[in-house]
Order: structure tokens, then sequence, then C-alpha cells
């Protein structure tokens, strides 16, 4: 969370090419942060309320996709038909 604690963390991340995703107080630089989150880096308040707006959208952005999927299938038209084994056609 913290950029500027973390610095080591920042670099060798930079190193193996991972994307970063950082919240950025106004003492640090934002240099190295592929995605800057402006906020405040210091309260645990703060922190909370960034993980959580970030698992809500992860939860909300897997919801859509399986909707998507939902919604092609049921557009195909193909109807799926349980067979038992060992029943008589």
């Amino acid at each position: 969370i913290d950029v500027g604690f973390h610095k080591i963390a920042v670099s060798e991340a930079k190193k193996l090419g991972i994307p970063l995703v950082g919240v950025v107080d106004t003492n640090h630089s934002p240099e190295g942060i592929d995605y800057v989150i402006p906020g405040n880096d210091d309260s645990a308040k703060a922190v909370t309320l960034y993980a959580r707006g970030i698992a809500d959208a992860i939860l909300e952005g897997r919801s859509n996709a399986v909707n998507d999927v939902v919604k092609a299938v049921s557009e195909t038209g193909d109807e799926f038909v349980e067979v038992k084994e060992g029943a008589a056609a």
C-alpha cells in the first residue's frame, strides 16, 4: 500500500515486469507505479476502504463475466438433455 515504505517490493516487481497498483500519498512520488490510487496510505480506515473497493470491483467483474457467458449460451438456442446411464432410448 505505502509505496515509500515498500520501495524494495516496488523495485522487485519492476524487475519482474509485474504491473503495480499503489496508493500514493503526497509525500511520495508515483514514479514506477503503473496504476496510481491517490490517497492517504497512513490511515488504517483508508486502507480498509481501498481494499473493500478493490474487492467489490473484482466481485462485480466476475459476476458480469458469468452473466455474459450465461447470456451467450442461452442465446444460442442449444438445449441440453441429461441422459442417465442405462436408460432405454
